[in-house]
Formats: C-alpha cells, structure tokens, sequence
C-alpha cells in the first residue's frame, strides 16, 4: 500500500510517497520525493507509484518468459506448433464460452471441435458459437493486422452472425447493465467517442508498454467500454492474444474456474477507475500460467 508520509526538516515539511511490503520473507521499503507541499494530483502520483513497484517484479520475469518461449519455438516444428495451438483452441474456446454462459462441457467442446461430434442435449446457439469462435480464432491467430474498429467490429460480426444476428458487429445504441456487478458500463451516447479515443491509447502505448502488460489493458479498457449487445468478453479475449500473438508471446487462457477472481478484479479496477487490481490479477495468472519458462 502507497502513504504520503510528511517529515520536518528544520522549519519545513516534506512530503514522500512511501511504500512498505514483505514479500518471501524480505522487507521491500521505497519512497519518492513529492516536494514541500502535497501535489494536486496526488491520487494519480500513488496509483503510478504503485504500478513501478509491480513492474519491478513482473517485467523481468515476463522478458525471460518470452526469450526462454522463443527459443523453445525455434526447435519445435511447423506442424507440431499448429497442432499445439489448435488444442489450445479447443480449451480457450471451452473457457471463454463457458465463462459467458455457454452450457457445452469441456468434453463436448473437445468432441465437437476436434471430432465433429454435436452434443445433442445442449443448445444449438452454444454449439454455433463454439464452432465460430474456434475458426474466428485460428484466423486471428493467421493474421499480423493491428487492431482497429473495423477489424474488432468484424471480429463480432463473424461471431455472433448465425445465433444473434440483431447485434452482430454493431455498437449498442441503448444502455445496458452487467449482473450482479457493481460496474455500470458507459451510456450508450458515449461509446463512438471513448471507442475511438482507445485506438488512439493503444497506437500510443503499443511503444511504450511491454506487450504482455499492453494485452491485458487493452482487455480492460475495451470490456469497460463495453460497446456490443452481447459478447464484449469474448471479443477482449481475443484482442489480448492478438496482442499477446502479434508481439510474439505465450498467449493467455482464462480458466472458467478462476471466473470469480477475474470479475472481481476487473470489478475492482472498473469501479475505482484503477487498472493495478486487474493488472495484478493478470500478471500473476501469466505468471502461474508459463511457470515452465522461468
């Protein structure tokens, strides 16, 4: 946690950023000087503050994940690589659905995907859009586009085309609520707007951003948007392993059972407008998730 501590020196205060943690048993102590009085901004200097300290920890492990993941890349051939992504696939397709209600097991996803078999007690739409989010995937994955609104709106439309025709590829004209969360999306009025001015972040922060830390702000800050009917989290997802494929790491699958923990962090940063809880959130599941590259 980030304090402003406030020391006298002769007849004047000082005021510092100062944060104090434990971690494996090692006391970590770091301050940053704010000047003789509290800055206006404060709020925004703590939040900063407190984001380089993660940074500290997470960027080195997440460069030599992605030059241990390069080098592994190198000596495993073509085809094994795709095979390798198309099972991925079938388990990202699995979760992310599964995340957003669909009813299809890992087991039918697997069978359907993998052997063309249809579950015959589930409902057709789930077993429609299982099939299209695993095609619409594999092409993302073939594709080196940066991401722009034409390329995400048609990413929805080729996704929801067959089951919710009425809202595919389009931006909501009227507002909406999210269940059981605290969150309430922006109106409707202001997405042309706040769409635009997040492809203007991201040609921005593509330079700046390591691409791992780069993925999971653009699923934060597109979810948030929240501009489609239907089916903003699956879109997000996707946009973070074109990001994460693009700049060539590991991608990221969101399990369904961490369900509760993701909504809640993403909860957390969308209602305190504050990206650290959602960035820890996802810089310790990428952690978790490529431990063998470390």
């Amino acid at each position: 946690m980030v304090n402003v501590v406030k020391r006298r020196k002769g007849n004047q205060d000082y005021y510092y950023l100062y944060h104090d943690s434990k971690k494996n048993g090692q006391r970590k102590q770091l301050e940053a000087y704010l000047g003789k009085e509290i800055p206006k901004d404060i709020e925004e200097r703590k939040r900063q503050f407190a984001l380089d300290i993660e940074r500290q920890d997470w960027l080195p492990k997440i460069e030599k994940i992605y030059k241990n993941f390069r080098e592994s890349q190198k000596k495993i051939p073509r085809s094994v690589q795709q095979k390798e992504l198309e099972s991925f696939s079938v388990k990202f397709t699995y979760n992310t659905q599964r995340i957003e209600g669909s009813t299809l097991t890992l087991r039918d996803t697997a069978l359907l995907l993998e052997d063309g078999l249809s579950p015959s007690n589930r409902p057709r739409s789930d077993i429609t859009e299982a099939e299209t989010h695993q095609k619409l995937f594999l092409e993302i994955m073939r594709q080196k586009d940066e991401i722009s609104l034409a390329l995400v709106k048609r990413w929805h439309k080729d996704l929801f085309l067959q089951t919710k025709p009425d809202i595919a590829g389009i931006f909501r004209n009227y507002d909406v609520r999210i269940s059981q969360s605290r969150f309430v999306p922006p109106p409707h009025t202001a997405i042309n707007i706040m769409a635009k001015k997040f492809f203007e972040w991201y040609h921005t922060s593509k330079k700046k951003l390591n691409p791992v830390e780069l993925a999971a702000m653009v699923h934060l800050k597109f979810v948030t948007i929240h501009p489609f009917g239907d089916g903003n989290g699956r879109i997000t997802r996707l946009m973070m392993n074109h990001v994460l494929n693009r700049f060539g790491y590991p991608l990221l699958d969101i399990d369904y059972g961490d369900r509760r923990s993701y909504y809640t962090a993403l909860e957390k940063s969308q209602t305190k407008n504050d990206e650290l809880p959602f960035l820890k959130w996802f810089m310790k599941r990428y952690l978790k998730t490529h431990k063998k590259y470390l």
